[in-house]
C-alpha cells in the first residue's frame, strides 16, 4: 500500500500551526521504560502510545530510531509499526535507520519504509554516493534526511576533516553535493545540535534546506543557538529531542512528564518564532 507523504509548504504550515519545530525520538529502550509497563503485552508499544497522545499537540515530528526495534527481532519490527502508523495524520515521521547501500538494495529500503511502512522520510548515511540516495528520493512527498554533521564525538574523525589540497570539510562537500541530486522539497540533512559554531556555514551552502538537528537536551546543545544561527524563511528546521522528554520520569506520571517537557520546548520555540519568522 502506497501512503501519501509531505510536502515542505505542508510542513512549514505545521510547524506555524503547532507553534513547534519540535520532533520527539522514540528511542524506546526497554530497560528504560517505567516497570509497570513490563506487565503489558507489548511494554515498548504501551509506552509510545502514552508517550504519543500525551505529546502529539506539542511537536510536529517524531522520530523512530530502528535500532531500539531491531534489537528484539520480529517482536520489536512489529512494536515499530504499530507505532508509525498509531501516530495522528498530519505529524511528519522519521525512520532513524541510517541507511545507505548501492542502487538496486537503497530501493528495496525505500520500498520498506515509503510503502510497506508509512514513513514520511528516512535517515540515510551518504558514504556509497548518489546511487545510494536517488531510490529514495523517486517518491512524491517523501524526503531523504542525509547525514551532514552529526552530533557525536566521532564527527571529528571524517565530517570534520579538511580535504586535501581544498579549503572545504568533507561535511560541506557532502551539503553541497548532495543538494544538488534532490531539492528542498524532498531533502534534507542532520547537522548536530553540539556544533553549533558551524550552523553559519551550514546556512551558506544550504540556506533553504530543512535541517534535522538533534543534540538538544541530553546532550546539552542550545535550542536558543541553533534556532538564532539556522532559522530559514521556512523556519527550515526539526529540532529532535529524546531523552528529557519520553524519559522525564520513570513512574507512572511518565505520559504527563513527558508532556511537560514537550510543553516547554514548544514555548520556547514560540518565542524563536515569534522572533525570527
Amino acid at each position: 500500500m502506497y501512503f501519501c507523504g509531505m510536502t515542505q509548504q505542508a510542513l512549514t504550515e505545521q510547524i506555524k500551526a503547532r507553534n513547534s519545530y519540535l520532533c520527539i525520538g522514540l528511542d524506546t529502550d526497554l530497560t528504560k521504560i517505567p516497570a509497570h509497563l513490563l506487565q503489558e503485552p507489548d511494554p515498548m508499544f504501551a509506552f509510545n502510545k502514552a508517550i504519543i497522545d500525551a505529546t502529539h499537540d506539542c511537536c510536529v515530528s517524531y522520530k523512530i530510531n530502528t535500532a531500539f526495534y531491531e534489537a528484539l527481532g520480529a517482536k520489536g519490527w512489529e512494536t515499530l509499526e504499530k507505532t508509525v502508523r498509531y501516530i495522528p495524520e498530519g505529524i511528519f515521521t522519521i525512520a532513524d535507520a541510517k541507511r545507505g547501500d548501492i542502487g538496486n538494495t537503497s530501493a528495496q529500503y525505500a520500498i520498506a519504509f515509503f510503502e510497506t511502512l508509512p514513513f514520511d522520510s528516512v535517515t540515510i548515511a551518504p558514504y556509497m554516493g548518489e546511487d545510494s540516495i536517488k531510490p529514495f528520493l523517486s517518491y512524491p512527498g517523501k524526503w531523504a534526511i542525509v547525514l551532514g554533521l552529526t552530533s557525536n564525538k566521532g564527527a571529528a574523525d571524517f565530517e570534520l576533516q579538511e580535504m586535501a589540497g581544498i579549503p572545504e570539510k568533507l561535511y560541506e562537500r557532502v551539503l553541497r553535493t548532495v543538494a544538488d541530486w534532490g531539492n528542498t522539497g524532498n531533502t534534507m540533512f542532520v547537522v548536530g545540535a553540539t556544533q553549533a559554531d558551524e550552523f553559519i556555514r551550514v546556512r551558506q551552502i544550504i540556506p533553504d534546506h530543512f535541517l534535522l538537528v538533534p543534540g538538544v537536551g541530553a546532550q546539552g546543545g542550545s535550542l536558543k543557538e541553533i534556532s538564532e544561527k539556522a532559522m530559514n524563511r521556512q523556519v527550515g528546521l526539526l529540532v529532535n529531542v529524546s531523552r528529557a522528554v519520553i524519559y522525564a520520569s520513570g513512574g507512572t506520571d511518565f505520559a504527563d512528564q513527558a508532556r511537560k517537557a514537550a510543553k516547554e520546548y514548544q514555548q520556547e520555540m514560540k518565542i524563536y518564532l515569534d522572533k525570527y519568522q
